[in-house]
This record gives C-alpha cells, structure tokens and sequence, in this order.
C-alpha cells in the first residue's frame, strides 16, 4: 500500500525571486515613499505654521539665501506675539529688533509681513514709530499695512492710505519703451502677477503687479510707446483690500469719506454680501460720529 505524500512535500517551493525582480521592488518601494515624503516636504518648507525654536529663529533671520525662512521668522513671532499664553508672549520681545530691522531693510514681501507683524502688539513704541515710517515706503502694500496696523495703535496717521485701499490703484509704467500686455481687462491679479513686458533697447522688462485685484482698464494699448512713471494700468480692488479698509474705517472714518464708502453700500460688481453689510455698518458708524 503506497503511503499518502506529505502535504509540504506536495507543494512545489516557489520560485527564487530573481535580482531584476527584487530591483523592481524596490523601486516601487522608493516610489510610494517618494508621493508620501514629498507633500510633507512641501509643506515643511512652506508653511509658516510649523512652530521654531529660538535656535531656528536666529538661523532663518540670517538666512540670506532663503528670504522665506526670514518670511516664516516673522510670522512665528506674531503667533508668539498673539499666544494666551503669558511667558510665549513675553519670548516674543528679544525679536522685536529683527522685526523693525525687516520692516525697513527687507524685501517687499518682508516688508509687508513685517508691518502686519509689529501690528500684533499695539503697546510697543518702536512699532509705532517704525510703523510711522512704513508709510513712505515705495511699495503700496507696505504702506496699507502699516497704515491698518496703526488703527490698532488708535493712531489715524495712515487715514488717506485706507481711503484709497477702496478706490481703483493706478499702476505706472516703471519704464519707458514698447508695452506687451499679457493680461485682458476682468482678469483677477494677485501681488507679483506679471501682468506685461515692456520692450526697451536691448532688454525685455517684466512688469509685476504689486497690489491684488482685478483688472479694469489698461491706459496704453498694446504694443503702444510707455513712458516710466506714467500711468499705464487701473486695478479695481480686491474684496479683500475693500473689507480690512471698511473695518478700519469703522474706526477713524470722517464724514468725508462717505462718498467712497456708500458706493459699497449701494453693492459694488464682483462684491460679496459682506462688504455690502461691512459698508453699511461703517457708513453708518461714521455719520453717528459725525452728528455727535
């Protein structure tokens, strides 16, 4: 009687994985790691919520090569700034030298985040002062942020500023020679939109928007002759540039201002319904004023 076969002895071993299939592997493994470790990566060097030591700090504000890390810097020190908690707060302080050197010697983009950052903390007096500065600075957003931070200093020195965040911004040509325009009126631009070229001897200048909203007329035709410093493009406002205006306006608005406030009121094209609410309780806040 022949015996029964073991069943480990009836199941043939599988086949040894050859090199070539073991590289396929681990590619694949490398691979799926890589879509895993890259968002992460993106967002590690992105964002500007990940928390810095005081270690970090002093790295990313002398950072040259890397302006957005100065960017971050600045941006941890107002979550310090902003913190419930009374020690982080204090933690902030030691920066403040750094945050008023950025506000004057920085890029534009560190300018702008450093006038928004020294607006945190309404009782310091080389904010205001620094902030006082800001609003001879050449670039506009600078200038409408330090004169916002003010309002929070109760210090209506940039008054003018605001009321103009609610008027269309007329760009300049920022040099002379042939304009070709890239972009058609109705479309939305954002600060450091290329918006045209202008084509001088030997050169091809980038022309970049340094305001958002978007665009309502273009002063020059295409391929016309531009000359530097004279009118070249208006750009309606962005909702957002009307809100912050709106709220601050609340604030240390004047009877004056009325006219450039109730044409939100009244519910301006491309507005939400929030700025129509906004305008209403801020138009109405300062004809109470002035009655008073």
């Amino acid at each position: 009687m022949s015996s029964v076969p073991n069943a480990a002895e009836s199941v043939p071993a599988p086949p040894a994985k050859s090199p070539i299939a073991k590289k396929w592997l681990i590619g694949i493994l490398v691979l799926t790691f890589t879509f895993v470790l890259m968002p992460f990566l993106l967002w590690y060097m992105t964002t500007f919520s990940r928390p810095l030591t005081d270690a970090d700090l002093s790295a990313y504000f002398t950072d040259s090569i890397h302006p957005r890390r100065a960017q971050h810097a600045l941006s941890q020190i107002a979550d310090r700034m902003t913190s419930p908690n009374a020690a982080l707060r204090e933690s902030a302080k030691p920066w403040y030298p750094e945050v008023i050197k950025f506000s004057a010697q920085g890029s534009d983009e560190l300018r702008v985040t450093a006038a928004w950052v020294m607006g945190q903390d309404n009782q310091s007096a080389e904010f205001h002062a620094a902030l006082l500065k800001q609003l001879d600075d050449a670039n506009p957003m600078v200038k409408r942020n330090a004169a916002l931070s003010l309002v929070r200093f109760a210090d209506p020195a940039g008054h003018n500023v605001i009321v103009g965040m609610l008027s269309p911004y007329q760009m300049s040509a920022p040099n002379s020679g042939t304009l070709a325009i890239r972009l058609k009126i109705g479309d939305v631009i954002n600060p450091g939109t290329m918006v045209a070229h202008i084509l001088a001897p030997g050169e091809k200048i980038e022309v970049r928007s340094q305001v958002p909203g978007t665009i309502l007329q273009w002063s020059a035709a295409d391929n016309s002759q531009v000359e530097a410093g004279k009118p070249m493009l208006l750009v309606d406002a962005s909702p957002e540039i009307v809100w912050e205006s709106l709220r601050a306006l609340y604030l240390i608005g004047h009877k004056e201002d009325l006219p450039a406030v109730n044409r939100y009121v009244r519910g301006a094209d491309g507005m939400p319904q929030q700025i129509q609410q906004q305008a209403a309780l801020t138009s109405g806040e300062i004809t109470s004023r002035g009655a008073k």
